[in-house]
């Protein structure tokens, strides 16, 4: 249960929520089809060591119907130097929170310490389309063509599609919350809208990560390669857990201890340093 009051401030229009207490602050960002909601669990968790700030992404439940990569990257900015002037937040993301928190992070490296990523690491490296077979490319192009065609269609029918595929995910989310509007990430990807992702950078983060990921799906969204990458980093880490997904809801506990001990030694090597 979250104890400590949240508050909200406004940031372009966008509400962005915090809790908590610390000198430390963690930004997170969710992916699909979820909201702030997400990381309820996480906030509980973290709340006692670190400010908490979430948000839910644009057009998700509200705001611009898709979110240019760029558009996001500066609200992203825009979010940090309002919550943390001055001083580099501690970044965690999952799923599109990923794709769109990697990028910022490398555009604006001074704004963020560190990284905890959650399932999806590599996504746009030609190692990782080459580790798919081909069953799991037609199961990636599959669910993901047809979230991209849900949020084209739109209105009752493509939110019946979104929530269906959602079922068929075994997507935790709250069926009702779930909407086609959540989908313009998939439009990006496969119809190029409002730019697509064609402006992404290849995955070099050039401070720490803690990448944490669900060993038991059809397919993953990192490559070998690019984890012996990240274990190689000596403030880095990688851990698989025996779940899907969503890492935070089916292994709540260890996914918890896992980030507070590593906070805690970025923490302590910061203070040394």
């Amino acid at each position: 249960m979250l104890t400590t009051t949240e508050r909200c401030i406004d940031v372009n229009g966008i509400p962005v929520w915090l809790q908590g207490q610390g000198d430390e602050l963690i930004l997170m960002l969710h992916g699909w089809p979820d909201t702030r909601a997400l990381w309820d669990g996480t906030v509980a968790a973290l709340q006692d060591r670190a400010i908490c700030a979430r948000l839910t992404l644009p057009g998700f439940e509200s705001g611009p119907p898709v979110t240019r990569l760029d558009d996001m990257c500066q609200l992203l900015r825009q979010t940090v130097e309002s919550i943390s002037p001055g001083k580099p937040v501690t970044l965690m993301l999952h799923d599109w929170g990923c794709i769109f928190g990697y990028e910022f992070a490398m555009r604006h490296p001074e704004l963020v310490a560190r990284v905890v990523a959650v399932d999806v690491g590599d996504h746009n490296s030609g190692a990782l389309l080459r580790s798919w077979g081909m069953k799991e490319k037609l199961s990636v192009a599959g669910y993901q063509l047809w979230l991209a065609l849900a949020w084209k269609l739109g209105g009752k029918l493509g939110t019946r599609m979104t929530r269906a595929m959602a079922r068929w995910l075994r997507c935790p989310t709250d069926a009702g919350s779930i909407t086609h509007k959540m989908n313009y990430p998939y439009a990006m990807q496969w119809f190029g809208t409002a730019g697509g992702f064609k402006g992404a950078s290849q995955i070099r983060l050039p401070m720490p990560l803690l990448f944490i990921y669900g060993e038991r799906k059809p397919f993953m969204f990192h490559s070998n390669s690019w984890l012996k990458q990240v274990a190689a980093h000596p403030s880095s880490s990688v851990q698989g857990l025996p779940c899907g997904h969503w890492v935070m809801i089916s292994q709540p506990n260890v996914f918890h201890a896992l980030v507070r001990a590593w906070l805690k030694v970025q923490t302590t090597h910061q203070a040394t340093a």
